[in-house]
């Protein structure tokens, strides 16, 4: 019955947005952001512990400006989520303005697939979407499942409206290689942590237990690793630079392979959040083990 009751409000808010439009829904956000952080703060300790961790030598007040702005950066893109069901194709094949879209077409000539990865960083919903649009090629997005799953199911749908097809985290990894050996395109967000028992890497200069499942596929299939992380700007619009991940000059035991990776991964993240800590969903507890 609880999911179920979040599932209506969920739905509600989708259909308050479309009599709104995007445009006037993404300022109700700045409200939403205000009730979350102020009135009902939900994680927000577990936001201010991040950043402390992330930024010992910013200021208080330097570090909740940027708590508040994540809060608002989340609030837009959970606006933003709730009106997809009334976005055209054309208008989600132009959310993200991509500069170098032909590195995933040259790489992908390559014939060893392509591993896209992102990041809980703008809108992160969009940038598979836009993609794959662009490109007018499938994506397979590795997902994880929401709690309630009234709300899965519709986020699913969402993700599969135009070109791209959705397996759930944890019981993907043959579906990815499959994939990505058939030449196809892999895309997941790289940022959450990994299982406790899992390797350890410094992020933010803290040790935390990351995923290496990018690393593991990108070298056991020779696939690329790309990134692309949009950037929401001033106007709504969204930018992002490709970036591929050097897989060169690696030792030669696999396990120091897959850590040295999976570095180069940690530490891109790490330098794109530092550009615009605000965008960043800092929500999630990164460093619990």
């Amino acid at each position: 019955m609880k999911d179920r009751l979040e599932y209506i409000l969920f739905i509600s808010f989708s259909y308050l947005f479309r009599l709104l439009g995007l445009k006037a829904a993404r300022t109700f956000a700045g409200f939403l952001a205000l009730v979350f952080y102020y009135l009902i703060p939900i994680r927000k300790k577990t936001v201010i512990d991040n950043l402390n961790i992330a930024f010992p030598n910013l200021s208080d007040s330097v570090k909740k400006k940027i708590a508040f702005g994540s809060y608002i950066s989340f609030a837009i893109s959970l606006v933003e989520i709730l009106y997809l069901p009334w976005m055209t194709e054309t208008e989600m094949k132009n959310s993200v303005a991509i500069e170098n879209l032909e590195l995933i077409e040259d790489k992908n000539r390559l014939g060893k697939g392509v591993i896209l990865l992102s990041a809980h960083f703008g809108n992160w919903e969009y940038i598979a979407a836009s993609a794959s649009l662009q490109l007018n090629k499938k994506f397979l997005i590795i997902v994880k499942n929401q709690r309630n799953k009234f709300v899965n199911d519709w986020m699913n749908k969402m993700r599969t409206r135009w070109l791209n097809e959705v397996v759930p985290l944890g019981v993907s990894v043959r579906n990815i290689y499959s994939v990505l050996k058939s030449n196809g395109i892999a895309a997941m967000v790289a940022d959450q942590r990994g299982p406790e028992e899992g390797l350890k890497l410094d992020f933010f200069g803290k040790k935390t237990s990351v995923y290496t499942g990018p690393a593991v596929l990108a070298l056991k299939t020779g696939a690329p690793i790309i990134f692309g992380i949009p950037i929401r700007q001033k106007d709504y619009s969204y930018k992002t630079t490709l970036t591929e991940l050097d897989k060169t000059n690696l030792p030669a035991e696999e396990e120091e392979k897959i850590k040295l990776l999976t570095e180069r991964m940690i530490k891109y993240l790490e330098k794109i959040i530092s550009e615009h800590p605000e965008q960043w969903l800092w929500m999630h507890r990164r460093w619990k083990h």
